[in-house]
């Protein structure tokens, strides 16, 4: 299992974010509804969490969270207690201190970017969380006109889709996919969705 903690930075300054980030999440639920096992939720103070089945939700909501540059996210990998409480909140297990770990760690002044994995696996873990963070140092830096591409790109809109509606040449989306590295990150998350997955695995597994 996968547990992703999510504590909001500078909330005395900016405000409390919880409620608007749980409903801008919810067409990222309803992608990911048959992954999720437990739904967000807030647990305490300015702090969200969730339990998911697979790892590729888990990076996907992690590297969301960084391009939004208000949390910092613990991601935790391993079992955890059944019978499952009725809400994260309510549940335990490795997994879950896993995620403490985690979100205390990316929390300190020694992660440059925000984002940890803990889990079962350490060593499986740690690159987990050096390729997550990577990936998170490029989705903070792109541009707005990155995002432009990125948000429009997707199996069902070509770069050609992109131009005609951004009323833009189909060598200037080129040159914003390459500037945004839009193919790296795209070739590099199932890496890290592949070493989250084995960070998640006891000893004796395969």
């Amino acid at each position: 299992m996968f547990v992703v903690t999510a504590d909001q930075r500078g909330s005395t300054e900016k405000g409390d974010r919880v409620e608007s980030l749980m409903t801008s999440l919810r067409p990222w639920a309803e992608r990911w509804a048959d992954e999720i096992a437990l739904p967000l939720e807030r647990t305490v103070g300015d702090e969200v969490q969730i339990m998911l089945t697979d790892a590729e939700p888990a990076v996907d909501l992690a590297l969301h969270l960084m391009r939004l540059g208000e949390w910092s996210v613990g991601v935790g990998a391993g079992p955890v207690n059944e019978p499952w409480g009725q809400s994260a909140r309510a549940s335990s297990g490795a997994a879950f201190v896993h995620a403490r770990q985690a979100v205390e760690r990316a929390r300190g002044r020694s992660e440059s970017v925000p984002v940890v994995v803990s889990g079962e696996d350490a060593e499986s873990g740690e690159g987990a969380t050096a390729l997550l963070q990577l990936l998170a140092a490029v989705v903070r830096r792109r541009s707005t006109a990155g995002w432009e591409v990125a948000d429009l790109l997707g199996p069902d809109a070509t770069q050609r889709d992109v131009a005609a509606r951004l009323g833009i040449s189909e060598q200037a989306v080129s040159q914003r996919v390459t500037s945004a590295m839009l193919d790296e990150e795209r070739r590099a998350r199932p890496v890290a969705a592949a070493l989250l997955a084995r960070a998640a695995q006891t000893e004796g597994e395969s």
